[in-house]
């Protein structure tokens, strides 16, 4: 059974860890553990826990290259954009595409990096790039007015939702994936510990809508792999979630 992890977060500097206890602490332990939970390919960008300027943008840009360099068939480049350059932004993406087949944006986290709110000028500027690119954009998004404005303002880019939430919260934003064929979900965060949750989503957004992610190093690869192993889906569901979707997203089947 292949797994793809939609949603991971590594780094070259130990500053760039969003580890909350602490480990793993090189990048070298980070992957170790990606693959002794089984995961074959993992896709992700690299984060700043800081307010963060578009040339430092760049620069983790950069870093994600390097670490597929280190990890060229199991890491997948994420790539982070700046809404306060939507031009130098469209350039990066145009350039990660053309030049370096990046096929990834995201996961984009503007509370963190201070990098815009996703229905702002500069982003809807950057998500036209995006767009005209086949590039999905994955986006940590709280508020879903913001992230319906960009699904109604972009009916054709795919944009992925991280983390269903928990309870009600994760009710809403299956409800949101249904009505727009261009959302997604990936299923990393809270949500899967709830029994049955992922068969609720199933039955209303369809298994194609959903991809595997853990959010590794926030949260366990392996619990979250538990939680769809442990579903009642058929088999064909089960491979969506795992492997296909992330795959037909970036263009590999």
């Amino acid at each position: 059974m292949k797994i793809a992890d939609a949603h991971i977060h590594p780094f070259l500097e130990p500053e760039n860890s969003i580890a909350p206890f602490g480990a793993p602490g090189t990048l070298q332990e980070f992957m170790a553990e990606l693959k002794r939970c089984g995961i074959a390919r993992a896709c992700g960008s690299v984060l700043i826990r800081r307010r963060c300027t578009f040339d430092e943008v760049r620069q983790a840009n950069r870093a994600a290259l390097r670490i597929r360099e280190l990890y060229p068939d199991f890491y997948e480049p994420g790539i982070q954009v700046h809404g306060d350059d939507p031009e130098g932004s469209c350039r990066e993406v145009e350039t990660m595409y053309r030049e370096h087949h990046v096929r990834w944006i995201g996961e984009l986290v503007h509370y963190m990096m201070g990098t815009g709110e996703y229905d702002s000028p500069g982003m809807f500027r950057i998500f036209e790039t995006a767009r005209d690119l086949g590039m999905p954009v994955s986006i940590h998004c709280g508020d879903l007015a913001v992230v319906e404005a960009v699904l109604k303002n972009f009916p054709t880019l795919t944009l992925v939702l991280a983390h269903p939430g928990d309870l009600s919260a994760a009710k809403e934003r299956f409800e949101l994936i249904r009505r727009y064929a261009n959302a997604c979900l990936d299923i990393s965060g809270t949500g899967l510990f709830r029994w049955n949750m992922l068969r609720y989503a199933i039955d209303r957004c369809g298994s194609e809508k959903l991809l595997f992610g853990s959010d590794f190093p926030v949260c366990s690869a392996a619990m979250n792999l538990g939680g769809v192993l442990g579903e009642h889906l058929t088999e064909s569901e089960r491979e969506n979630i795992l492997w296909r979707n992330f795959r037909r997203l970036t263009g590999e089947r």
